[in-house]
């Protein structure tokens, strides 16, 4: 195909449908570690994409036809060696995952008789192909529709016994589909690159051969592999058949404030439920030796400053701490792009604005950026070290703690956009929900009306001309160059 310009050419890319490869979230926005470093790629030659998504049945007739500039579907190079393909972008291997349920298999020849499933156009299919050759009995079926992650809830619900995937993908995975487990290793470790073509335009090749050279060296990867995959690794299997059970049985009680919060702020309920649930486990008589209180946690000087009556009220405390979040993203400086912003704002949830700035200033005179979760969740930590905390005037706090917490929280918010509704009201549940609002907000009223009154009748008495009230410090200006 001709070389993309940005007057004459878009940039083609043939992807399919994966959480590492391109997936749409409930507005139609898509995301995906390939989907990312192709629109860096993209940006770096000055024009668009156009995505050639397919079905994984389709996708080897669509490799061999050529109408594209690339193929970005976590591709090994291809065995027909007229196909070409960029270096490789980072290293996997196959693996084989089962029912925790079912007799773990220790050795490849126990896949005699056993029947394997597998996407169609996989790297995976291809291992199950070329061991279907060597071992006697093993059976391969391929799926052409859906994702690996649907194959793998069958797998959980036992309605198929084996399943090949990528070793990367089996730790997002485990946050689904949490009795599952990998016990076989496939194939050996091989390189995951965009295939070409027969005959790729020689320019590009160029281009991308030094633009995969660089993200690998410059951190451009790293950051990404650690968006889609860093914080996997955090929760435990049991974290998980908790967290799901309660989603169950405890999180309908709390649905409705988590969404009249969503309708006043504007944040996804399933990103507060999330929070709430890494805060209290949902409890909203929780109460931490600091006197934290509430659903959501808040502090006595948080909850004043929100003026909220009663932090052991879940209406209150969720439609507060969804208020402070968003004031919290508010104060980053303009330039932090999402997620890192919300990430980022989490932190100062956990941590407080102060310690957070501190942390800010750190990483300036550390030369990370104080805008990237990446580098954010590295310098945290260091603020429990004299060495570090000694740095800056807000002194030693415990950042790693709030790093837990971020990575927890993504973890258990990637999971409920997978098993919860995005919220979407019927117009009577709308109405429920505006007078839930309303109800929130005139309590909160009334306890405003009860301090200020309380207020006056204290300055009276002590004649005292002005009340103290709490301010948030912004979170950025400290940082200077």
């Amino acid at each position: 195909m001709p070389f993309p310009t940005p007057a004459q050419h878009e940039l083609v890319v043939l992807i399919r449908p994966g959480l590492l490869t391109y997936a749409t979230d409930d507005n139609g926005n898509p995301s995906g570690l390939e989907y990312d470093l192709t629109q860096a790629f993209a940006q770096e030659l000055g024009v668009d994409v156009k995505y050639l998504v397919v079905e994984p049945e389709e996708l080897e007739d669509h490799l061999v036809g050529g109408r594209y500039h690339l193929a970005a579907a976590w591709l090994s190079p291809s065995a027909d060696e007229t196909m070409q393909a960029t270096p490789a972008i980072t290293l996997t291997r196959d693996v084989l995952v089962q029912n925790e349920a079912s007799l773990p298999l220790s050795e490849r020849a126990q896949l005699s008789g056993k029947t394997v499933h597998a996407m169609a156009g996989s790297r995976q299919a291809e291992t199950l192909s070329r061991l279907a050759r060597e071992i006697p009995g093993l059976s391969v079926v391929t799926v052409g529709q859906g994702t690996s992650l649907d194959l793998l809830e069958k797998l959980g619900e036992r309605e198929i016994e084996y399943v090949a995937i990528d070793e990367s993908f089996e730790e997002i995975a485990n946050q689904y589909v949490p009795n599952m487990r990998a016990t076989l290793t496939l194939s050996e470790t091989a390189p995951v690159v965009w295939q070409l073509g027969r005959h790729p335009n020689p320019e590009l090749r160029v281009k991308l051969d030094a633009f995969i050279e660089r993200v690998g060296h410059d951190g451009t990867l790293a950051r990404l592999e650690d968006r889609y995959l860093g914080h996997v690794r955090r929760l435990r299997q049991a974290d998980v058949v908790k967290f799901l059970g309660e989603v169950e049985t405890t999180l309908p009680r709390f649905r409705k404030f988590f969404e009249a919060a969503q309708a006043l702020t504007g944040i996804d309920w399933r990103l507060l439920a999330a929070v709430s649930y890494h805060e209290s486990h949902w409890d909203p008589n929780a109460t931490s030796y600091t006197n934290v209180r509430g659903i959501m946690m808040l502090t006595e000087d948080t909850a004043d400053h929100l003026q909220v009556g009663n932090r052991l009220d879940p209406s209150e405390s969720i439609l507060a701490g969804a208020r402070y979040i968003n004031m919290l993203k508010e104060l980053l400086p303009e330039e932090v792009e999402e997620p890192d912003r919300t990430w980022l704002a989490l932190a100062a949830y956990n941590i407080g604005p102060g310690h957070f700035n501190g942390a800010r200033t750190l990483a300036k005179q550390l030369k990370a950026d104080p805008n990237s979760w990446y580098d954010m969740k590295r310098v945290l930590p260091k603020l429990a070290q004299p060495r570090y905390f000694s740095m800056v005037k807000t002194g030693r706090a415990r950042g790693g703690e709030a790093v837990i917490l971020v990575e927890n929280i993504r973890s258990y918010y990637d999971i409920l956009l997978r098993n919860a509704p995005p919220f979407a009201p019927t117009p009577s549940a709308a109405a429920s929900l505006t007078r839930l609002v309303l109800e929130i907000e005139e309590r909160r009223k009334a306890y405003v009306k009860r301090e200020t009154i309380a207020k006056t009748i204290a300055a009276t008495e002590k004649d005292e001309a002005d009340v103290a009230t709490l301010r948030l410090p912004t979170i950025g200006p400290e940082v200077k160059e």
